[in-house]
């Protein structure tokens, strides 16, 4: 059986994300109607989720994926937002970024990206798989 690894995060910043989740901007709230209850090909994502001394906008836990949804609140924080998604990254989770703009006016597109990316994950082999037949 896989071990299933566990991304840390900081508890007190549970009550945070619950406080995003109940006060999500219109882009959020239309990018979620499509991940929601794993119509995204299957995979279960969850809203405003703390990772380490951070929160995601979205994440799959099975994938190692985050998405985020660049609104105003990232505007003139780009260096800050780079210094986050890297030191998460470091724990093995992957990124995607959307603007807000492309998330409101050309959803279809998003989607389709997060598709594509899902897609590739699931056919590139796991190193720890190869010469296992």
């Amino acid at each position: 059986m896989k071990k299933r690894k566990i991304i840390p995060y900081n508890r007190n910043l549970k009550e945070k994300a619950r406080k995003l989740r109940n006060n999500s901007t219109f882009t959020e709230i239309l990018l979620w109607r499509y991940l929601k209850g794993k119509q995204m090909k299957g995979y279960d994502f969850h809203r405003q989720k703390p990772i380490d001394n951070y929160i995601v906008d979205f994440y799959c836990s099975e994938l190692f994926l985050a998405i985020e949804v660049d609104g105003e609140s990232h505007y003139g924080n780009e260096t800050n937002d780079k210094i986050r998604q890297k030191k998460i990254e470091k724990l093995g989770v992957s990124f995607l970024r959307f603007d807000d703009f492309e998330v409101r006016y050309d959803l279809e597109n998003v989607l389709l990206q997060i598709e594509k990316w899902i897609t590739i994950q699931e056919h590139t082999p796991n190193p720890s798989q190869e010469g296992n037949f």
